[in-house]
């Protein structure tokens, strides 16, 4: 393989043929990373133009993570049974023709049934990027890949408000969406000429998991539909009460078919038998829980409560993707040598810190104190986000890598749904009022501080520091038999 290397001779080299992979990939899932929260800061834009409630108009994000999250397993079934560069090409198709419709939308309704058909597109590209570069990076380079994958993972959403505030400021609400399309483009042009062709088909078709589909994704949007409506309607409404049943029930059915069917369940859950894994997951749920909850309340919080305008609310965003884009690249290059056992927390301490310092601010708070609590919020992302992602692909065994990264990105897609739908019920005071309050927006800030508590207790579970590759001289006694292929690659 391409990552094969003399032992001791350091790490393996990052070619430019890989380079070139990843940056193809990471522009398809850039996109849809980015446009995950571009809509964020126009989330008053959107309400006043379509005259919508934020109970309403939060499902133009919500809605657009549950569609990825429900395409997210459907593509890791199609790529096995298609292929990967097929179905990178029909979800970046997806993609762009649900970008075009949205800019199209006559009322809140049809423009959040346009970001669903957006989201089913992009769930489609997240999923196939991972699988490809874990696949062409091999185990050697999988730390330092991960930092450049990881950039559409953790610093797409965080510039995300920032190109909406810009875009609003400066054109049409229907600029955020047309934007996406010269993009789009560009990547399935690239993708064309880039990726490897798809292999023939061999052997049976891969049966899809039909009642998986049914129970697990109605699951999801019964729980987060819920929550959406607790925030105006309260715990006690039925609506509440019978979504949050239903979600409850649905789950259980299928944790019970999970562990019954004889085909490859949608998100296998044997998979968290493995302590390792269940703690990336766990890590990755939470980060998307936290960072996509704090990228939906930071633009809001800057315009009602310090009473900035959309593009200054969009730039003051600036540290968080600073910190990030400066943190990722030190995981990457540390994740091979220290583990992410070590990163990970101190990413999550650092996020739970900057977070804190919002629960107390007002309108009188130091923009000083805020930036600087972004910055250091937005450095942890960066920690957290690439030594997660490499420690998915060293806790499960190589034919289980394709089931393990599809529970990983459905399961960061709904830790994201869910957690914008509870910091928007919190805002509304659990149904108390309907616009936000500063002490509100404080309560809400407590939200990603407490995830981040649990994520710096799930990174201790991570794999540590990596055990050091045998000198070339060194045949391990118990496993004779193994020093053949390594005198054949010398």
């Amino acid at each position: 393989m391409s990552e094969t290397k003399a032992a001791g001779s350091g790490p393996a080299r990052l070619d430019a043929a890989l380079l070139t992979l990843v940056g193809v990939m990471v522009l398809g899932g850039m996109m849809s990373y980015l446009d995950a929260t571009i809509v964020n800061v126009g989330i008053s834009t959107l309400g006043g133009e379509f005259h919508a409630t934020l109970a309403t108009i939060e499902w133009v994000t919500t809605g657009y993570l549950l569609a990825v999250a429900l395409a997210i397993p459907l593509a890791g079934w199609a790529v096995v049974r298609f292929g990967a560069k097929r179905m990178w090409l029909l979800g970046l198709s997806v993609f762009l023709i649900g970008s075009t419709l949205c800019a199209f939308a006559w009322n809140a309704e049809s423009l959040i049934a346009f970001r669903i058909v957006q989201g089913f597109g992009g769930g489609m590209v997240d999923p196939i990027m991972m699988t490809v570069v874990a696949g062409a990076a091999g185990p050697a380079r999988i730390g330092r890949v991960m930092g450049l994958v990881s950039v559409p993972i953790t610093l797409g959403p965080v510039l995300g408000p920032i190109i909406g505030g810009l875009l609003l400021d400066n054109f049409s609400w229907e600029w955020m969406f047309l934007v996406n399309i010269p993009f789009a483009l560009a990547a399935i042009v690239l993708a064309i000429r880039v990726l490897p062709a798809d292999p023939p088909p061999s052997g049976d078709p891969v049966p899809l998991d039909a009642l998986g589909v049914a129970l697990l994704s109605p699951g999801f949007a019964a729980l987060v539909y819920a929550l959406s409506q607790a925030g105006g309607d309260g715990f006690g409404s039925t609506k509440v009460i019978v979504g949050l049943a239903v979600g409850v029930a649905l789950f259980v059915a299928y944790a019970v078919h999970a562990l019954r069917t004889t085909v490859t369940p949608l998100l296998d859950l044997r998979l968290f038998s493995n302590k390792g894994f269940s703690a990336s997951v766990t890590t990755m749920f939470l980060l998307g829980g936290g960072l996509f909850s704090l990228l939906f309340l930071l633009p809001l919080y800057y315009q009602q409560v310090h009473s900035h305008s959309v593009l200054e609310s969009g730039l003051l965003l600036a540290p968080l993707g600073l910190g990030t884009l400066i943190g990722m690249p030190i995981a990457g290059n540390l994740a091979d040598k220290v583990g992410a056992r070590r990163l990970v927390p101190t990413g999550a301490l650092l996020i739970g810190l900057g977070a804190l310092v919002f629960t107390g601010s007002d309108s009188g708070t130091s923009q000083i104190a805020l930036t600087a609590a972004q910055f250091a919020a937005g450095f942890g992302m960066g920690l957290v986000g690439a030594p997660t992602m490499g420690s998915v692909y060293k806790t499960v065994p190589g034919e289980a890598v394709a089931g393990a990264t599809g529970a990983v990105f459905i399961l960061n897609q709904i830790g994201a749904s869910l957690g914008i739908a509870v910091v928007a019920l919190i805002l509304q005071g659990g149904g108390s009022h309907a616009a936000p309050t500063a002490d509100s927006f404080g309560n809400a800030f407590w939200w990603p501080v407490a995830a981040a508590v649990v994520v710096f207790a799930a990174g201790l579970l991570l794999p540590g520091k990596p055990k050091p590759e045998p000198a070339a001289d060194e045949t391990p006694a118990e496993t004779p038999a193994e020093s053949e292929p390594v005198t054949d690659h010398a």
